[in-house]
């Protein structure tokens, strides 16, 4: 049987990455804490928190808060007496929470804790059992877990007037595409590399800036600073105005999105998932 004294101190140190924080929030010395997360690791057999600095949970010190989380999903769902509310940890990529999936989280039944991640690798933090929902491009539903078609986010290739016409004069070839700077969110964006094979039917190594951050990822191709495949329903507006240009106007790239839940949670976490559907309707393509 699980010691939920000692999984509620881990899911602490784990969320607040602090041992101090963490003795705060449950009313305890620091020493308890760590006294409690000692015991559960020596019955775990497995290092949970690496002690840092900073602070953070290891990959078995994850799936065990997740766990705590889950049962307290339940039972809250199942109407057990008030509790700390439960925390959900769910995968989101960047550019859905820019532009439409923030919305529908407020439909959360409990606290949210949200991890950041490329669609196409949200799907691995399910797998290891780290979060308890994820907004992904992958269909195939991970172990346990159910999987639920959203729409497609369309995106496009776009770049300021002057950088389009200063890099791409003759159009967005092979050899343009090898010389002008491009945007990337980061190591794992794989977008502007499929639009340049769409696009040339080759694979082309691309010179890239990385901006972590959809809002500075849109501002920095409006200032010209590189080109980038931006979500369409957040940079309308420069299109229509002409602050930015469509490389490809015939070539949109649609990412397909799904949300895939806990099998077992799916019930407590029906609201949000109503919301989620509801909003993806009304943004996403069919």
């Amino acid at each position: 049987m699980m010691d939920y004294p000692a999984l509620v101190a881990l899911a602490e140190v784990i969320r607040r990455a602090s041992f101090e924080a963490a003795a705060a929030a449950l009313g305890v010395t620091p020493s308890a804490i760590s006294q409690r997360i000692r015991t559960l690791e020596d019955r775990m057999g497995a290092v949970l928190v690496d002690r840092g600095p900073p602070v953070a949970g290891t990959a078995t010190g994850l799936r065990l808060a997740a766990h705590l989380d889950q049962v307290r999903l339940l039972e809250t769902a199942l109407g057990a007496a008030p509790g700390p509310p439960p925390v959900l940890r769910i995968a989101v990529n960047a550019d859905s929470l820019a532009t439409w999936a923030m919305a529908p989280l407020a439909a959360s039944p409990g606290l949210l804790d949200l991890v950041i991640d490329d669609q196409d690798h949200a799907q691995d933090w399910l797998r290891a059992g780290q979060v308890i929902a994820a907004l992904t491009s992958e269909s195939r539903p991970v172990s346990g877990c159910d999987s639920l078609a959203l729409g497609r986010m369309r995106y496009r290739a776009t770049a300021s007037p002057d950088f389009a016409a200063r890099h791409f004069p003759q159009g967005p070839d092979a050899a343009a595409l090898a010389l002008a700077p491009a945007l990337s969110f980061n190591a794992k964006d794989a977008l502007q590399d499929r639009w340049t094979r769409l696009a040339t039917g080759r694979r082309v190594t691309l010179p890239i800036h990385r901006i972590p951050s959809s809002q500075a990822f849109a501002q920095a191709t409006r200032l010209g600073l590189g080109w980038g495949m931006n979500p369409e329903s957040l940079i309308a507006q420069d299109l229509a105005a002409g602050r930015l240009v469509d490389l490809a106007p015939d070539l949109p790239l649609d990412v397909p999105l799904f949300w895939q839940a806990s099998r077992i949670t799916a019930p407590a976490l029906a609201p949000l998932t109503r919301a989620i559907r509801k909003a993806a309707r009304a943004n996403l393509l069919p």
